[in-house]
């Protein structure tokens, strides 16, 4: 944990008034001082190409995000709990309003080719908006997916019956069918940033580092942190903090590889029809500058076309250097929605 400064804020501040707009040349430095080791980013010019498309889930309801567990080859998923289920210890079925009021979420576990293998539900977490997966091996030398999410969700507005979102994050081991809590007995808690709320967070497991945007006196962050000291629980300082730059649309997903984060933003494209308003942008973690911010034409002719979540995956974890930036999109009517996902592999030299 660390304490939120007077210098910290005063920075923050001086940050969000030069927020006025979405340029290259925007900067929100982090006032840390170490580094995040640099690799090469992702040419986000470069045509996308599909990873799956038109996939059910575990749930009908619309995908939030989604991480992928580079050593094992699964991909993990989650939505909002579709309203009308009824889990164990529950009196009666409860509706999707208070589902995503509570946090209620459905993870499904894929193959990298779009086929489900199971589910789990995840109850009091929050609202899905990023993930992250880290493989290991269980206590028989078995391969286990440790999922990395949100966790302890609470709500703005009770009386607008709108949504929860998390206040820690959590890290447990994917487990066919159960249901978790937030009091679950195997799932370990993490409070990196004092006083955060709307905590959400993803993994570069190629870098050991761990990124986590989060809600501090109403500004968002971004603070990185080496993912080997946070499963510790030491006493753990961020290796950078950056403030998220100003967007035009609604934000739908973070990830980061080496010393670059990547945002996605965007609204279904039902009403912004030819060419949608799904945008990447990328930040340079240690300086905050933004470097690049593209329109992402991928999947016209899906139908709804809501641009949802971003991971990295390593098709070859012994090859790091070779990474894909995988963004996905929900598509489909309502109560019938279905995954898609998408990916770039250039570099820029």
């Amino acid at each position: 944990m660390r304490a939120w400064s007077q210098r910290k804020f005063v920075m923050s501040a001086c940050a969000v008034l030069l927020a006025l707009t979405l340029l290259p040349s925007q900067s929100f430095g982090s006032p840390l001082g170490a580094k995040v080791k640099a690799a090469q980013a992702f040419d986000l010019t470069a045509p996308a190409k599909e990873l799956i498309s038109g996939t059910d889930l575990q749930n009908n309801t619309v995908l939030q995000s989604f991480a992928f567990d580079n050593v094992n080859h699964y991909l993990y998923t989650v939505q909002l709990m579709a309203g009308g289920q009824q889990l164990p210890g529950e009196s009666a079925p409860v509706s999707g309003a208070d589902r995503a009021l509570n946090g209620d979420l459905c993870l499904t576990k894929l193959d990298e080719s779009g086929h489900v293998i199971s589910y789990m539900y995840l109850k009091g977490f929050g609202h899905g908006v990023q993930i992250g997966v880290e493989p290991g091996v269980g206590q028989n030398g078995e391969p286990v997916s440790y999922l990395w999410t949100e966790v302890d969700a609470a709500h703005d507005h009770p009386a607008d019956g709108t949504n929860g979102w998390g206040t820690q994050i959590a890290r447990f081991p994917f487990t066919d069918g159960a249901v978790v809590t937030p009091n679950t007995p195997w799932l370990e808690k993490y409070s990196l940033i004092q006083g955060a709320d709307r905590t959400t967070v993803s993994l570069d497991t190629a870098h050991d580092l761990l990124t986590m945007r989060y809600r501090l006196d109403g500004l968002f962050h971004f603070a990185v942190f080496e993912l080997s000291k946070v499963k510790s629980h030491s006493h753990v300082q961020p290796l950078a903090d950056v403030v998220q730059p100003q967007l035009s649309y609604d934000f739908q997903g973070f990830t980061s590889y080496g010393s670059t984060l990547y945002l996605l933003e965007g609204t279904h494209s039902v009403s912004t029809y030819p060419d949608g308003n799904t945008y990447i942008t990328s930040v340079d973690l240690n300086s905050g500058e933004v470097t690049d911010r593209q329109l992402m034409t991928a999947a016209p002719d899906l139908t709804y076309r809501e641009p949802e979540g971003l991971a990295v995956q390593l098709p070859d974890p012994n090859h790091p250097e070779a990474p894909r930036l995988a963004f996905g999109f929900a598509s489909g009517d309502t109560g019938g929605r279905q995954a898609n996902i998408y990916y770039l592999d250039a570099l820029k030299d």
